[in-house]
């Protein structure tokens, strides 16, 4: 029985696992690809799209940025991203399903403010880049567009960054 047990408790493991390797994903966060296409849901499960009126974008592709992130916007008026055309999105792609269902969905849709969600993860691998994904990523977007991206490590980065 005892190695029955820790069987299924090693193969719950490893399904929980990212076993994908997206080695040869083509990027689609880089300068010049438009984000017109893109459609994610939100975290109340409402299909969104990149407003046309977009002027940046603000990725959070590691736990901790998602968290310094919503910490900030949590701190602002409801209608603060909406005032500064800017958009919020997460990736939660790389949790096991199980947590993302139990914990961080459910702890997503206390915010006020909109967090568009990455739980695919084979749109993560097309959009988290390769290097400095632990940086709040910000893409500044005209007409649906990205134009620049920039890489912050602060809050204080973040909220320079979105007020110019």
């Amino acid at each position: 029985m005892k190695k029955i047990l820790t069987a299924l408790l090693i193969s719950l493991f490893f399904i929980g696992c990212n076993s994908n390797s997206n080695v040869n994903v083509e990027s689609k966060l880089v300068v010049n690809h438009s984000l017109s296409s893109l459609k994610l849901n939100d975290q109340n499960g409402k299909p969104k799209i990149i407003k046309p009126d977009t002027k940046k974008i603000v990725f959070a592709f590691s736990k901790d940025v998602g968290h310094i992130c919503n910490e900030f916007f949590a701190t602002k008026p409801e209608t603060y991203l909406e005032e500064n055309k800017v958009q919020f999105i997460a990736d939660v792609s790389s949790a096991p399903s199980l947590i993302r269902s139990m914990f961080i969905m459910p702890g997503l849709k206390d915010f006020k403010h909109s967090v568009l969600i990455i739980d695919d993860e084979k749109i993560s691998a097309e959009y988290k880049p390769a290097t400095n994904n632990e940086k709040i990523v910000v893409a500044d977007i005209k007409n649906q567009t990205i134009t620049n991206l920039s890489y912050l490590n602060s809050v204080d980065e973040l909220e320079k960054y979105i007020a110019k």
